[in-house]
């Protein structure tokens, strides 16, 4: 219960900070360009401290391009497998039946070789 009342009041506490912000308002590019500027000297510093060249994010266009290639992408190899899962059913299906029967055929062999007795001596 006191875990929840927590995590209520941060919520609640996020949500009124932003409201008074002025996010959930018109006015959301002021704010975008008020915290980007409060915020450039901090970024430039981390960009100074880390060496890594962080590449730039593609643009819209391409972004959507992306986004749409790999979708069909994964749209055709989804449909693809379907397409062959009764002969990957086939083969997944020979192989368990043939690892079952090698499994059968070797117990056969040890337990003959341990039920013998030892040959005698003379």
């Amino acid at each position: 219960m006191f875990r929840f009342a927590i995590k209520v009041g941060i919520t609640g506490g996020a949500v009124y900070y932003s409201k008074q912000e002025g996010i959930w308002e018109e006015d959301t590019d002021k704010v975008y360009e008020r915290y980007a500027t409060a915020l450039k000297p901090h970024l430039q510093s981390v960009k100074d401290q880390i060496p890594l060249d962080v590449p730039a994010l593609p643009s819209s266009g391409e972004l959507c391009f992306v986004t749409k290639h790999y979708y069909n992408e994964g749209v055709k190899s989804t449909i693809n497998f379907i397409h062959r899962l009764p002969c990957y059913a086939g083969q997944w299906a020979k192989k368990g039946s043939d690892a079952i029967k090698q499994a059968l055929d070797a117990q056969p062999a040890q337990s003959t070789e341990a039920a013998s007795p030892p040959p005698a001596k003379k």
